[in-house]
């Protein structure tokens, strides 16, 4: 067994789009139109979907806002360097609500942005 995709509601695809690919660096893996059902879909990630785990992005067509709810916590990306990529995501106009630094409870080098939709994104230096 393996996680396949993690889906986010989305009110704006293409701002969320954009957000995925061009600050967290992610590919636009493939992307439909289901007219009877008023909504698209669109799975990015970091390579195939046959190897790789990918966020699928659904947007209902008419629904602009959602609750996030309070059962949500993040999705967590893996850099190379936390502070490079705090740096760059603001650069581009990513809300950063958490610098680049150590954790309260230990050395692993975190921080925290916000997508377009509101959904936390923790990048983090953790080596695996």
């Amino acid at each position: 067994m393996r996680i396949l995709h993690t889906m986010l509601r989305v009110g704006d695809l293409d701002k969320s789009i954009a957000f995925y690919t061009q600050v967290l660096g992610m590919e636009l893996l493939r992307q439909k139109d289901y007219p009877k059902g008023k909504f698209t879909l669109a799975f990015l990630g970091y390579g195939p979907e046959a190897e790789h785990p990918a966020i699928e992005l659904t947007h209902n067509w008419g629904e602009n806002n959602y609750e996030i709810g309070n059962g949500f916590g993040h999705i967590a990306i893996n850099v190379d360097d936390v502070y490079k990529a705090v740096e760059r995501a603001k650069e581009q106009g990513a809300k950063v609500i958490r610098e680049a630094g150590p954790m309260s409870a230990g050395t692993t080098i975190v921080g925290f942005l916000k997508d377009p939709d509101g959904y936390e994104i923790e990048l983090l230096s953790k080596k695996f």
